[in-house]
This record gives C-alpha cells, sequence and structure tokens, in this order.
C-alpha cells in the first residue's frame, strides 16, 4: 500500500473510477432485488461477493482489488444475460457499465500503482 500522494494521475484516477463502478454496482444490484422482489437470501447472494471486498478496497489493498475484478466477473455474466432478456433496459446497460468499469479501472489501478511503489 502507498500513500495517496505517492500515486500517479493516471493511478488516482483509475482508482476514482473503480470507486464509482463499485458502488454503482452495489446500487444496481439493490435495485434488482427491490425492482423483482426477490427474498433476503438473494440479497446475501447479490450483495455478500461484493461487501467482501470492502475493506480491502477502503485501504487500497492491490489483491483484495484483483480478487474483486475475479468476483466482478461473475456479475459480468449477469449483465451479458439482462442484456439479452432486456435489451432496451436502461438498469442493464447501467449494470454493464458499473461492472466493466470495476474491472478495467481495477486492474489499471493495480498496474499502475505497481509501477509507482517499484519507482519509489
Amino acid at each position: 500500500m502507498t500513500k495517496w500522494d505517492d500515486l500517479s494521475r493516471r493511478a488516482r484516477a483509475a482508482f476514482v473510477l473503480l470507486e464509482v463502478g463499485f458502488i454503482g454496482l452495489l446500487i444496481i444490484q439493490v435495485v434488482y432485488i427491490v425492482v423483482r422482489g426477490e427474498p433476503w437470501i438473494l440479497w446475501v447472494g447479490r450483495l455478500l461477493p461484493l461487501l467482501i471486498f470492502l475493506p480491502g478496497l477502503v485501504r487500497r489493498v492491490p489483491r483484495s482489488i484483483i480478487w474483486l475484478c475475479f468476483v466482478s466477473l461473475m456479475y459480468f455474466i449477469g449483465g451479458v444475460e439482462n442484456l439479452f432478456a432486456m435489451p432496451q433496459s436502461l438498469l442493464a446497460w447501467t449494470g454493464m457499465v458499473c461492472v466493466v468499469s470495476v474491472f478495467i479501472a481495477g486492474m489499471l489501478y493495480v498496474r499502475w500503482q505497481s509501477r509507482d511503489q517499484t519507482a519509489l
């Protein structure tokens, strides 16, 4: 973990995009649960895999962010299914944008953060 001030501008921008995508993904999952009227056990199944990585995301731990990217692929599969089922749904498109931004921004942040750390 490096300090925020030691990171390059692009690493900081990637992390901010990662945070926005993560929060958006959480909100999208809650909206899906409420709209579909799913039982409490599906709340756990939809939100727990994301919330597990919240402490590592807050502390900017690269290993947690890498695992978050792997787990986001599970949400990507669900997002693709939603897009095929409802291609005009703004909610499905927003969910897909959030998942893709979490994955791409997370990978870029880890890469650029590690370069910044070795440069120090």
